[in-house]
């Protein structure tokens, strides 16, 4: 597995740029977010086109491709919150502009959608970067905004536990796996299968979240993960919140304990109420035994 460019911690008086590549965003939702952001210490700047709607859209493929872009080029911005997920990040990431990101690395945040934008910066960059929560869910309770503090502005390592489950949770195989973390959105891990930026799982760690989805398609999207390689030389699946996604636990149960490899479910990661930010690109530990995942920072 590949050694991830780390970018610096966020400091106080730092710039973060809002962007919004994926679903539109209102001004409330980055108003709010910015305001958490200067709580922290933090300067903020919202793309030209953040407010923008083109249809499920916060703009055109080029106009959100081009706030992304000015983030990464410009030497000032020193990490990228992405305001909101919904749809629209795997339409622009074959085209930006890596160069700019390898020339100067910054923090990324976000999940949902920008998994998509995750993997592309892993597969072209090597970047580490944190699934957390974007702008318009990073006021849901105090843990979630301090986790997201911890990971952009400290080098302390992540342990996020896991609920306590019950005896029959089908979604529990023993063990202990170390491992690079690496995944997000079920669903975008599976829209990625077959595409430049699949991701090479083998000795990694895969963290799995999802909503709204019924338990044909957590199968369906499982089953492409298999078929397409991805779950060959796994280390180990940290399995987050899957949220209105009625009888997943069996359908994951099905696949993933025959693996033969540590299986944890339960943990507050993703579309759950409690939205705790863990780096990804970087070592994990995770310890099926007593319920926990400690990742390391994203950051130097």
């Amino acid at each position: 597995m590949r050694a991830a460019i780390r970018p610096g911690r966020l400091r106080p008086g730092d710039l973060v740029a809002l962007v919004a590549p994926a679903g539109p965003v209102t001004e409330t939702q980055a108003a709010d977010a910015a305001g958490i952001l200067t709580i922290w210490g933090l300067r903020t700047r919202a793309g030209r086109h953040t407010l923008g709607r083109r249809f499920f859209l916060s703009g055109t493929d080029d106009e959100r491709r081009f706030d992304l872009e000015e983030a990464f080029r410009d030497p000032e911005v020193r990490g990228v919150l992405c305001l909101r997920g919904g749809y629209g990040t795997q339409r622009i990431v074959d085209d930006l502009d890596y160069g700019a990101v390898r020339a100067d690395p910054k923090l990324v945040i976000g999940f949902s959608d920008i998994t998509a934008l995750h993997l592309a910066l892993w597969h072209e960059a090597g970047l580490a970067t944190v699934h957390g929560p974007t702008g318009s869910t990073l006021l849901n309770d105090p843990p979630t905004t301090a986790a997201a503090r911890q990971a952009l502005m400290t080098t302390v390592p992540l342990t996020v536990s896991a609920a306590p489950a019950a005896e029959d949770t089908p979604v529990h195989r023993p063990g202990q796996a170390g491992g690079t973390l690496l995944g997000g959105n079920l669903t975008l891990l599976a829209a990625t299968a077959g595409t430049p930026h699949q991701p090479d799982l083998t000795g990694a760690i895969l963290l799995i979240e999802e909503v709204n989805e019924a338990a044909y398609r957590v199968d369906r999207m499982i089953v492409q993960l298999r078929r397409s390689g991805m779950l060959d030389g796994l280390a180990g699946v940290a399995v987050g919140a899957f949220t209105a996604c009625p009888d997943a636990d069996r359908v994951l149960a099905e696949h993933l304990i025959p693996l033969n490899i540590p299986v944890l479910s339960g943990l507050p990661i993703g579309h759950g109420p409690t939205q705790l930010a863990v780096p990804l690109g970087v070592p994990a530990h995770l310890n099926a035994d007593t319920a926990t995942l400690t990742v390391q920072p994203a950051v130097h």
